[in-house]
Formats: C-alpha cells, structure tokens, sequence
C-alpha cells in the first residue's frame, strides 16, 4: 500500500507564526531552504520531501512530526493530478 506525506497546513502555519518566523523567507532561512521550496510545500504545489520534514522540525522545535505532518494512503489506481 503506498502512502505519502503530507503537510498539516494550517497547524504548520501556526506553528511557525508562535515560533516567530513572520515570511515564508525568514522559515526558509531558519529550515536551511530555498523560500521557492517552502512556499511550494506550504501552497500543495510539492509534498514535504526528507529535508523539508528535518528541517521544519529543527526550526520549530518543539513541534513533532505528527503535529505538523501526516501520512496518507495513495490509491495507485486514482489518476494523478
């Protein structure tokens, strides 16, 4: 069964205002990223990739990985978007 990652958007979001980052930029800068990659993570343009994920948990620690992300099962049968 395949799964995937996704970003918990809104919680994300919260998360990284209370934790004092007030642009995408100044996240990006603090997850050692491009702001492109994070802007695109946080829109649903691109899935959190190993990086992302270990970078947003450094950056907004004391945030877990269940608090800001959540694994979903794909149906490999539905067409891709």
């Amino acid at each position: 069964m395949p799964h995937t990652i996704r970003l918990r958007a809104e919680l994300f979001t919260k998360a990284m205002r209370l934790a004092g980052f007030r642009s995408d930029y100044a996240l990006a800068r603090a997850m050692d990223l491009n702001r492109s990659t994070v802007t695109r993570v946080l829109t649903g343009q691109l899935n959190p990739g190993p990086a992302f994920i270990a970078g947003a948990l450094t950056a907004l620690t004391p945030m877990t990985f269940t608090d800001l992300f959540h694994v979903i099962h794909t149906d490999p049968k539905a067409p891709r978007r």
